[in-house]
């Protein structure tokens, strides 16, 4: 690997108030508070992590790019070049793990381009910690985002994911949001089967976590949480048939 500059790929936290140790290991938190070059998705949640971790060197002297999805390869490109042939850059999302579900996946692209090293650390994925706690298939899964935002294109989305699961037992992945949380949760039980297992998993690491897997029927027939503004996953296993 001599020779090469490196991208880190650097998790975040997913709430604001669970203790620094309680989600990122010592080795990332130290790597993440000596660089000085950060290309985030938000540069001011990138702030506050930083000052979170401790970074060595005044928050005013770290360079901080700002990336989105309409980001050009050109840019991403001229942020890394000064790294390419040695040299580390940081590369962070707005909460947890970047390049999943993130458009830092479009930086790591470009660096395997450039011939750089990509290096993921430790820390958060709400993803894969819903699905650990959810009880559904962990070894056939799937992620789909966001769903549509109309009612009758999400339920048809919906539909066909509950078919894909039933026909691949595979588990649906998803979310939404926060403010839209408590219309999705009615949507899921308009549109899925009595019997689809759903895994509602608020608020992961935080002192709000909270995560719970029933059938579609048990859910009807409980008081549904209040998910508020939390970020919130929502996972799916629908029965084979």
């Amino acid at each position: 690997m001599s020779g090469k500059g490196t991208l880190h790929l650097i998790p975040v936290g997913l709430g604001d108030d669970a203790p620094l140790s309680a989600w990122l290991p010592e080795d990332t938190r130290a790597l993440a508070a000596r660089l000085d070059t950060y290309i985030a998705e938000n540069a001011k949640t990138a702030r506050a992590f930083l000052k979170l971790v401790g970074a060595e060197k005044p928050l005013r002297d770290i360079t901080i790019h700002a990336i989105d999805a309409s980001t050009s390869a050109a840019a991403i490109t001229a942020w890394l070049k000064p790294f390419q042939a040695g040299g580390e850059i940081g590369l962070v999302s707005e909460a947890g793990c970047p390049a999943v579900a993130d458009p830092g996946a479009n930086a790591a692209r470009v660096a395997h381009e450039l011939g750089m090293r990509v290096r993921p650390w430790v820390g958060p994925s709400s993803l894969l910690l819903g699905l650990m706690a959810s009880g559904l298939n962990g070894q056939q899964f799937v992620f789909h985002g966001y769903p549509p935002k109309d009612g009758p294109s999400r339920a048809r989305s919906l539909q066909q994911w509950e078919r894909n699961s039933a026909q691949l037992s595979q588990t649906q992945l998803f979310i939404e949001t926060p403010y839209r949380n408590a219309a999705m949760v009615d949507a899921l039980l308009q549109a899925l089967r009595p019997d689809t297992r759903l895994c509602l998993a608020r608020a992961l690491t935080t002192s709000d976590e909270w995560v719970c897997t029933k059938t579609i029927t048990e859910w009807r027939q409980t008081p549904l949480p209040d998910l508020g503004k939390h970020p919130t996953l929502f996972l799916f296993l629908a029965h084979g048939k």
